[in-house]
């Protein structure tokens, strides 16, 4: 019997990519997506929450993994860094700005591949997915982490980091779908007790795990391209390990 690898799951048929929030995770998200574009493996869908989000927005709204590489080799804190009065430390209208020249595509519509973006709706208290109208304002909400950056008011709703309840960014992919799932592992002492924290399982989910990853911040953006380094590095080498149930592990 032929062994099932990540990469000859990939070509079996088309499939929707969906990657996890983590803080500064998309650093490791860009790695993984520079794989896939390199090696011509691109979803017909890709949804995420936050880090997810953000890397899944700019891919999907046209800029080339290699692109996002470049841009976040080159990004300080003054890029973001906005401190202002309010609920969180960042006002986000730096981050917003940057976004805006980022994207190649301003809308939902205009993007290459179906795209969803999860946030967290303040006002009724659970995940929406937003997959219509202006990009850069979904993916600023889906990114707004609580406490660094404030609230953001979109189309009447006051919008949070979509991983509050939906780290995973799977809630805009139907069940039963083919998904390759990037999990960024927590590191969080609530891991084990917390559900928004586990490991998703779903029919046709396949999910690539990467550990040993650097931590990155605000801080550490220096340790968040080491980690986008060997996240690629890992990546690479994920497309031709075999499947360990629906799972492909790796230390990078």
């Amino acid at each position: 019997m032929a062994r099932t690898t990540l990469r000859s799951w990939l070509e079996e048929g088309p499939f929707s990519l969906a990657m996890s929030s983590g803080f500064f995770g998309f650093f490791a998200h860009c790695g993984l997506v520079r794989v896939l574009e390199e090696e011509g493996l691109f979803p017909e869908k890709v949804a995420g929450s936050s880090a997810g989000a953000l890397v899944g927005g700019l891919w999907a709204s046209g800029l080339r993994a290699s692109e996002m590489s470049d841009e976040l080799r080159r990004l300080k804190r003054d890029t973001f860094w906005d401190p202002s009065p309010g609920v969180g430390l960042l006002r986000g209208q730096k981050f917003r700005e940057h976004l805006e020249r980022l994207l190649p595509s301003p809308t939902f519509e205009g993007c290459r591949f179906s795209l969803r973006v999860s946030v967290f709706d303040w006002l009724s208290q659970d995940t929406r997915v937003l997959d219509r109208g202006p990009l850069a304002p979904a993916l600023h909400a889906s990114c707004a982490v609580p406490l660094l950056f404030h609230p953001v008011w979109h189309e009447g709703r006051l919008y949070a980091d979509g991983g509050i309840l939906d780290r995973p960014g799977l809630m805009g992919i139907p069940a039963g779908e083919r998904v390759l799932f990037h999990h960024l592992v927590s590191r969080s002492p609530w891991r084990r007790v917390d559900p928004t924290l586990r490991i998703p399982s779903r029919e046709n989910l396949r999910v690539l795990i990467l550990h040993g990853l650097p931590r990155s911040g605000p801080f550490r953006l220096e340790e968040g391209r080491r980690a986008m380094n060997m996240a690629y590095e890992a990546a690479r080498r994920a497309l031709d390990t075999e499947f360990t149930g629906s799972r492909v592990e790796l230390t990078a």
